[in-house]
């Protein structure tokens, strides 16, 4: 097989020149592509908005152009989501016959809508661990009881407590349910503990039978008094709409190659944009660029017989902005058999080649022939860098939880992510033609491989990585590969920010950890908890410069 490589690497060293030149045409269309849908008549492409209709429509048509068969209606598969979550003014809470002010609690998105009644009881920290002779129901009968249970432990909350795999709210609520009890509202009495979010998190299932909620000063629950909690939530409902087009070669495998189209709007959940008016985040490298490529890789695949060992389905997703919903809903209700799936390849901000030409692959631990085929592309002008894991913040992984082996394309993070100034005049499109350059050749490598082997990665970049709770407001080099942690972007009024740290410093030192790469500078901040003070070294140009940050 490697014999086989060599001799592709060599034909495809030696028509690199033609692909580069025959490119030019598709590098125009690709920045028609994203000038059109990185426009502000598009006001950001929110998913569930009249921009994102502008935009499917707009591939659609392109699909169309090419030749692409239609999947779903007119290409479009519909999917509705929750947006977000209110608290209806309905929402009331009485205890023995007096209302708490709507300033005292809140719902937490865990509370179903519901109304309950019954008397309070303390149940502690609500916490049950055999392991640590520790027991608050031990002498403790809560069933139809509204408990009150503390947010916090023992021992703190903190990444070092021995009841940590006990702290998360969903287990405390699991297991108040599991005692019986007819609510939990939640106390806060540790100063060193942050009190849990008010944000009505619609990706967080209700307990549809369950009252949930926080309130803000303990004294206001006594033991054994009557409560009264009436909870309502209202839920704005959207459709978003994933836009899928399909090669039918008649052949038993299919690729999947996607990117999603939408973004922020005007600024959702996920922004770093600090500014007092809203403004349109255009979204021209994420994800514009993404699929502005994989149209004109439609273009490139369709009627190429010498690429006919597979079929190819080309999906530009909405919703993943918002959490890949998405990508989620068409591995739920695919158009085709996911088993006939033999990869995916997901290309997501890939429109800011640097001059060195740095492009990440991640992935290629989920099939021993990608990892292959990825050290074998030698495309000039193109650095690449890999990953194993197939977890990430993006659409594969929606594939990788099928058992598929994924690829995401990436060229890396900058200072104008997630904010209004990501637009499409900053876009490399040199660059962009030697990513689009480079997938085909990867594309043509796999042609003749059959139904890759799908390899489950060991996702040290999610599972194992160290815990905290506390940030640096600092938005990381991905694809830095020296030592340290190299920071793209300073978030404003955050600890970093105030300190005095500057993009483009390398973190190499934070309190006693020293910092070589991403998993120690994760390990730095698993120490620290919110209020602690420490020292974080940088490496600025030839100098060591040392900050004194508080979290």
């Amino acid at each position: 097989m490697m014999y086989i490589r060599f001799a592709i690497l060599l034909l495809t060293s030696v028509l690199l020149l033609p692909v580069a030149t025959n490119a030019q045409d598709a590098i125009s269309r690709m920045k028609d592509h994203v000038y059109f849908l990185a426009a502000d008549s598009l006001e950001g492409r929110l998913t569930g908005t009249p921009g994102e209709a502008i935009a499917f429509r707009y591939i659609s048509e392109q699909y169309e152009d090419i030749g692409l068969e239609p999947l779903g209606d007119n290409y479009l598969q519909a999917f509705d989501f929750t947006f977000q979550r209110q608290v209806d003014p309905s929402t009331m809470v009485m205890i023995d016959g007096e209302i708490i002010g709507k300033n005292d609690y809140y719902p937490l998105s865990y509370s179903g809508n519901v109304t309950m009644k019954g008397k309070l009881k303390h149940a502690g920290y609500g916490i049950e661990a055999p392991e640590n002779n520790y027991n608050d129901y031990a002498d403790l009968d809560p069933s139809d009881h509204i408990l009150v249970i503390e947010v916090s432990s023992p021992d703190g909350k903190h990444p070092h407590s021995k009841y940590l795999a006990h702290l998360d709210l969903t287990t405390k609520i699991e297991k108040a349910k599991e005692k019986g009890a007819a609510g939990v509202i939640f106390v806060n009495t540790d100063p060193n503990c942050e009190d849990p979010s008010d944000n009505l998190d619609t990706k967080i299932k209700p307990y549809q039978n369950l009252p949930i909620l926080f309130v803000k000063d303990k004294s206001l629950l006594p033991d054994g008094a009557h409560a009264s909690i009436t909870i309502r939530i209202n839920e704005d409902v959207r459709t978003g709409h994933n836009v899928i087009g399909w090669i039918n070669n008649e052949a038993p495998n299919t690729v999947v190659i996607g990117a999603h189209y939408d973004h922020l709007g005007y600024g959702v959940s996920g922004s770093l944009y600090t500014g007092d008016e809203p403004a349109i985040h255009n979204g021209a490298d994420d994800n514009a660029s993404g699929v502005a490529v994989i149209m004109e890789l439609a273009r490139f695949l369709k009627d190429n017989e010498t690429l006919a060992n597979n079929n190819y389905l080309f999906i530009a997703f909405s919703g993943e902005e918002l959490g890949l919903y998405g990508s989620n809903y068409f591995v739920k209700n695919p158009m085709i058999d996911l088993d006939q799936v033999n990869y995916m390849v997901n290309l997501d901000m890939v429109g800011r080649l640097d001059e060195e030409g740095n492009l990440a692959i991640n992935g290629v631990g989920t099939s021993p022939t990608i990892t292959e085929v990825v050290e074998s592309i030698k495309v000039e002008g193109v650095k690449v860098s890999t990953s194993s894991s197939g977890i990430g913040p993006s659409d594969h992984t929606s594939f990788y939880l099928k058992d598929i082996p994924v690829v995401h394309f990436f060229t890396g993070t900058h200072e104008d992510y997630h904010r209004p100034s990501d637009d499409a005049e900053l876009i490399n499109y040199t660059g962009l033609g030697l990513v689009y350059n480079y997938l085909q050749s990867f594309i043509e490598q796999l042609n003749d491989d059959g139904h890759l082997e799908f390899t489950p990665t060991k996702d040290d970049n999610n599972k194992n990585a160290p815990r905290f709770t506390v940030s640096l407001g600092v938005i990381p080099d991905y694809l830095y590969d020296g030592k340290g942690m190299r920071i793209e972007g300073v978030r404003d009024g955050r600890p970093a920010d105030k300190a005095g740290i500057e993009d483009g410093d390398i973190v190499i030192q934070m309190g006693p950890v020293p910092v070589v790469d991403m998993m120690s500078y994760m390990k730095g901040l698993s120490q620290f908890k919110k209020g602690d003070t420490t020292t974080v070294v940088v490496q600025r140009g030839e100098e060591e410069k040392s900050f004194e940050v508080t979290f």
